[in-house]
């Protein structure tokens, strides 16, 4: 219930973020280096230079992938919506600071080879 207190501050877990995330990303809505599909792979590249001007997020991103993690895992890691996760580890891969590893497509039809070992394993169930 409000006090009508207009001083009033929190400093606990309630008061939840300080900004909102499409502060963090300046209202950008899209990356601008990278596809960033929710299975591509993130690795950090290098260590962040000293006085490099990141949010506390990216140095999050930066400290968590230094194993590979899908872009999904490090929205949920960071408890960030998606589109935020992306736009900020587009600025990462335009900085340097991080590596992405695309998922693999195929192109065209899958070869017999691949449909015959695909059909062997369904049988094997």
């Amino acid at each position: 219930m409000p006090t009508g207190d207009h001083d009033e501050a929190w400093y606990d877990d309630d008061a939840g973020p300080v900004a909102r995330p499409y502060t963090v990303t300046g209202g950008r809505i899209a990356p601008d280096h990278g596809q960033l599909d929710l299975i591509s792979l993130v690795v950090a590249r290098r260590a962040i230079p000293a006085g490099a001007q990141l949010f506390p997020e990216q140095v999050r991103i930066v400290e968590r992938c230094q194993r590979p993690l899908s872009v999904a895992e490090v929205a949920a890691e960071l408890d960030l919506p998606l589109g935020t996760v992306r736009v900020l580890l587009g600025d990462l891969l335009g900085a340097g600071l991080i590596e992405l590893h695309e998922p693999p497509t195929l192109s065209g039809v899958p070869s017999r080879e691949l449909l015959e070992a695909l059909l062997a394993g369904l049988r094997t169930l």
